[in-house]
């Protein structure tokens, strides 16, 4: 542990063999953390001995492990909330164990709190995207975030406006456990939003942003990942209810668009105005990404990308009426949603 080193690192791992020695490795190599604490969350694959080795050589790492996960609790936030309680230094970063975390990011994130007197630090990170189907749908989803969750509305402190990414949550153990800690969130599946929420409603002055320079991550490997992934999460993200579900279809997707390119088989003239205005929102999603530092070059993928966001919400729509979710081979209940057409 160095002079400086102030950050306690927690890292829930459940069948990370392939990506955790980078992300403890890069942990490791940031002064401010003084500890990594690592939890098993009986992985099925190497995961187990990848970290043994790497404790072998990382002194600063502890291993934890679960041993089932008790009724009322998320598999990720009862880990995390074992690697909180043994914790011993004054601000704890949560983060994944798909994060590769760039050097300076955490005396990044220090200063972002001491200049923003912000009891909460979080980073959405560099998404890395190498298929198709990263490219297409992953941009569009964090497009849809940005105009959802407003940084400047997150970070203002008049706003009750709060968010926060899981990959890169960093908290004052004070705030943390003034709030409740993942025990006030154990059934949450978007554990780091109600935790942001809570500390946000408690007092905290919050500081979330982009995370580019400073941690990157490649959320899914398989298409089956990614689709398991965002079917758990969108439905809660775009509102929670089958109003909100109905909104977002009608705005994320070009409807007249289409259904004008549809009528030009009868009435060929409205072909073109259907292409004019598809080709309006292809500039609009252009400017999006570019809000969003994202490649204009992803613009490509623009149609896919609307066509997978579509059938991938509707999914989670489903999914969450159904009352039970899946991750990583687990099934979670949630409260179904009412069938009127009122949000809530």
């Amino acid at each position: 542990m160095t002079r400086t080193a102030s950050i306690s690192a927690i890292v829930p791992a459940r069948n990370e063999e392939a990506v955790l020695a980078a992300c403890i490795v890069t942990l490791a190599q940031q002064p401010e953390i003084g500890e990594i604490l690592a939890i098993n969350d009986q992985s099925s694959d190497g995961t187990a001995e990848v970290l043994q080795g790497l404790a072998e050589r990382i002194p600063q790492l502890r291993i934890l492990e679960t041993h089932g996960v008790p009724a009322g609790w998320v598999g990720k936030n009862y880990a995390v909330w074992l690697g909180a309680a043994q914790a011993r230094l004054p601000w704890l970063l949560f983060t994944d164990a798909d994060a590769e975390h760039l050097e300076g990011s955490a005396a990044r994130a220090l200063q972002l709190s001491e200049e923003n007197q912000a009891a909460l630090v979080s980073f959405s990170p560099e998404q890395i995207t190498d298929s198709w189907w990263e490219k297409a749908l992953i941009p569009f989803v964090y497009s849809r975030l940005a105009e959802r969750f407003s940084y400047d509305e997150v970070n203002n402190p008049d706003s009750a406006a709060a968010a926060a990414n899981g990959q890169y949550l960093l908290i004052h153990r004070d705030a943390y456990d003034a709030v409740g800690g993942h025990a006030a969130v154990a059934s949450k599946i978007l554990e780091d939003v109600a935790l942001a929420r809570h500390a946000k409603a408690a007092g905290y002055r919050l500081w979330f942003g982009p995370g580019i320079g400073a941690v990157r991550v490649r959320m899914y490997r398989t298409f089956g990942a990614m689709w398991e992934g965002w079917k758990k999460n969108l439905y809660v993200l775009m509102g929670s209810s089958p109003a909100a579900m109905r909104s977002e279809l009608l705005s994320s997707v070009p409807c007249i668009s289409l259904l004008l390119l549809l009528a030009a088989v009868v009435w060929p003239l409205l072909g073109f105005l259907g292409l004019a205005l598809l080709l309006g929102r292809h500039a609009t999603y252009a400017a999006a990404l570019s809000r969003n530092q994202v490649p204009l070059s992803r613009i490509i993928y623009y149609v896919p990308a609307f066509v997978l966001y579509a059938a991938v919400l509707i999914a989670s729509w489903r999914s969450h009426a159904r009352g039970r979710v899946e991750w990583k081979g687990r099934e979670y209940p949630v409260e179904a949603p009412a069938t009127g057409g009122r949000g809530h």
